[in-house]
């Protein structure tokens, strides 16, 4: 399993942040769980640039630039520099800010040139009864993969997070059917874009609503690689009892 930890703007200080890594190193000792640290950017290189644990760390984001004058960005190459070896791409929250498919292309594109393994972020804002959601999932996976090459499509991980799953509570969230649903649908769709059976491999996370009560039924019958986990992970205690559950 893995458990890509996005702290988001929850974590502000750097006591909270070396609390919260020092809580995950001693989880990779005691479970089976490969767990990523997605903190603020400026603190990213306070915590990553001396790790000499099994805790990697990812970039919330990433610049579709690769330099220059552009200021207030933050390139794949700096990430890389400062410790992070993986990237979220085209978060809800980043889409709701205007991102579009062709830009979070872009993202993947800079994040995979610099060896970054980028998560690409999938869902529906609401789901509807004749399925047409299902395009619309579709529509994202097609249109930010499509431009890649096929060495670098096998590289992605998908995160499945639905807008009408998130900041709700477990009874909420998705159910574990409803996922592993969706998680076929996604491998499906995926299997179009990638050579031969590549696509089994695919690494599929889940995001949305995942709390220590849920997150052991929906890892156990989905078919899902692991989660995206929000402010759930900024939270030591609620962290720690989310990577048990899954140990």
């Amino acid at each position: 399993m893995l458990i890509v930890a996005n702290w988001k703007a929850y974590v502000e200080d750097l006591k909270k942040a070396k609390k919260l890594l020092a809580v995950s190193k001693r989880l990779t000792h005691v479970s089976k769980v490969n767990i990523v640290l997605a903190p603020p950017a400026p603190l990213l290189g306070a915590l990553a640039i001396r790790n000499k644990s099994k805790v990697s760390f990812g970039a919330q984001d990433v610049s579709r630039t690769t330099g220059g004058a552009q200021t207030g960005e933050v390139t794949a190459q700096s990430y890389v520099a400062a410790g992070a070896t993986y990237a979220i791409i085209g978060h809800s929250e980043r889409r709701a800010l205007g991102e579009t498919n062709t830009v979070i292309s872009e993202k993947l594109a800079h994040a995979l040139a610099h060896g970054m393994l980028p998560i690409l972020c999938v869902g529906e804002h609401e789901r509807d009864g004749e399925g047409r959601y299902l395009s619309y999932i579709r529509e994202e996976l097609t249109a930010a993969m499509g431009p890649l090459t096929p060495k670098e499509r096998v590289q992605v991980i998908i995160a499945y997070e639905p807008l009408w799953a998130i900041g709700k509570t477990a009874t909420d969230a998705i159910q574990s059917g409803d996922l592993a649903e969706m998680v076929l649908y996604i491998r499906k769709v995926i299997g179009e874009l990638l050579p031969g059976k590549s696509a089994r491999h695919t690494t599929i996370l889940y995001g949305g609503s995942v709390e220590p009560s849920n997150i052991r039924g929906l890892a156990g019958s989905s078919g899902v690689d692991g989660f995206l986990v929000g402010h759930a992970s900024a939270d030591p205690v609620v962290f720690r009892e989310l990577v048990k559950q899954l140990s």
